[in-house]
């Protein structure tokens, strides 16, 4: 096994020279003076080519070739199906054009920081344009060699083997009952008041309060660590996750539920197999798996009534015992259902809508249907479609508001909705291993459910197919219908 053994050499340094890579991205987010915002975009772009140099290194074909020869346990034909896909990937596109894109997205990214605090559309577009233009190029380069659409060949960068065929009638039913159910959550919510918690929450409080949480959680304060950033995230890699989120004064409830969502990817990062973390095949398996296990901890789990309760205590600790900190009227607060413009605030009702816009526009984007300048009024007009709410000149609010786009990250929305359905039906499986779930989540023990989450995600990484991790894990490939249920149910019943 000489050759699989050079390999797994080789995949060691690309993921440390990636360790580096992904806390410089972090500092770039949270830390980082804006002033050194070209010198950094220039480093960026630096090492990036030198990453995908190591990734794209010749020797690494001919040791996947000759690994295939040789006797092979199931783990590592695993192992070495997922290099031979990585390698592939990264070797499609050429040097030049990679640079050029690390370049793009980098400065991209700190103009929207930048201008989308000034509702500026107009100078943020042009940077837009031009990092459209580099993943046409991308998509064109991958579509000729896997035979999928140029929408399709990035999608599978996030989703490995959906198409957006089936995205299309997956979203297409959603939108057949979802309206309606929002419309009586809506009606039958007009009878509930609730009190919104007044007051200033000093930002050192809710940090304290989100490491509370973060460590009922079970996340691992020695291999991670989290700040702010304008728009929350997980990143780092398995043995140093970093984690983002962003604070109000005025209100606490958001970040408080934003922090519990970056937990539950960064809890799967750390729990992903430690033998095979610098492999692809150790590796999260899709966006959509990821997105389950933050939806997991955020809405299957952390809005439902019986983890309130559990965090109640934590709350009335940091803020007092006031009247609209009571648990009744937090379950009110954390269960109402409004449509509104901003999708990381967004209820999980009407989450899907979020979703669903942004999937439509990025892919008649990306398929050449429309251009950069279009995006502000078509969704303005998908908006008003959806939610019935008017976007137009609020780019703020509006096509503004992700920073994905201004990253590249065409393919990487559907993840959202894909994982809020994953999410249902794994939390569906728990409830009928664990028949007491909901008694022992109430009393602050997740010992179960994170047993079952390491035993049939986590650990399994990338070793099997999506399909395949869900069957085994769920006894089905995704069925949306859990996903439709589980919304009934909280919201209706």
């Amino acid at each position: 096994m000489k050759a699989y053994k050079k390999l797994v050499e080789k995949y060691e340094r690309i993921h440390h020279l990636s360790h580096m890579q992904s806390i410089v991205y972090w500092d770039q987010q949270s830390m980082m003076p804006s002033g050194s915002s070209n010198a950094r975009a220039k480093a960026m772009a630096e090492f990036g080519m030198i990453i995908h140099e190591a990734s794209v290194d010749k020797e690494i074909s001919i040791l996947i070739n000759d690994a295939m020869a040789e006797n092979l346990n199931p783990l590592e034909k695993a192992s070495l199906y997922e290099m031979e896909k990585t390698y592939s990937n990264n070797t499609i596109l050429p040097s030049t054009l990679v640079k050029a894109q690390s370049l793009a997205h980098s400065k991209c990214n700190h103009i929207w920081s930048e201008q989308r605090e000034n509702n500026n559309w107009k100078d943020f577009e042009p940077s837009l344009k031009e990092v459209v233009k580099l993943s046409k190029e991308e998509s064109l380069i991958r579509s000729e060699k896997s035979g999928l659409s140029a929408y399709d060949s990035l999608l599978n960068l996030f989703e490995p083997g959906m198409k957006s065929e089936t995205l299309d009638g997956i979203f297409a039913d959603v939108k057949t009952w979802l309206p309606e159910l929002i419309e009586n959550i809506v009606e039958k919510q007009k009878s509930q008041s609730f009190k919104k918690p007044q007051g200033i929450f000093e930002i050192q409080a809710q940090k304290d309060l989100g490491i509370k949480i973060m460590n009922h959680l079970g996340f691992d304060f020695n291999k991670g660590r989290i700040d702010i950033s304008a728009h929350p995230f997980c990143g780092g890699v398995p043995e140093d996750v970093r984690l983002t989120t962003r604070y109000d004064e005025k209100d606490f409830l958001q970040s408080l539920m934003g922090t519990i969502h970056e937990t539950g990817h960064a809890c799967y990062e750390q729990g992903l197999p430690q033998d095979l973390l610098a492999l692809p095949v150790g590796q999260a398996r899709s966006m959509g798996i990821h997105e389950s296990q933050s939806l997991f901890f955020e809405m299957q789990m952390g809005r439902s009534k019986e983890f309130l309760k559990s965090i109640h205590p934590y709350i009335i600790e940091s803020f007092g015992k006031k009247e609209e900190l009571e648990l009744d009227n937090l379950m009110k607060i954390y269960s109402k259902v409004q449509p509104s413009l901003i999708r990381v605030d967004a209820d999980e009702v009407t989450y899907a809508s979020h979703v669903i816009l942004r999937y439509e526009i990025e892919k008649a984007l990306i398929n050449g249907q429309i251009e950069t300048s279009d995006i502000p009024d078509m969704w303005n007009n998908k908006m008003q479609e959806a939610l019935a709410l008017d976007t137009k000149g609020n780019y703020k609010d509006g096509c503004m508001q992700d920073v994905h786009w201004s990253e590249g990250l065409f393919g990487y929305f559907p993840s959202y909705t894909l994982g809020a359905m994953n999410a249902a039906q794994q939390f569906n499986t728990v409830k009928k291993v664990y028949a007491n779930i909901n008694d022992s989540i109430e009393k602050g023990d997740l010992t179960q459910i994170k047993s079952w989450l390491k035993e049939n995600i986590w650990e399994n990484a990338s070793i099997y197919s999506t399909d395949e991790l869900m069957k085994r894990a769920t006894g089905e490939t995704l069925n949306p219908k859990y996903f439709k249920a589980h919304l009934e149910n909280r919201y209706l019943s």
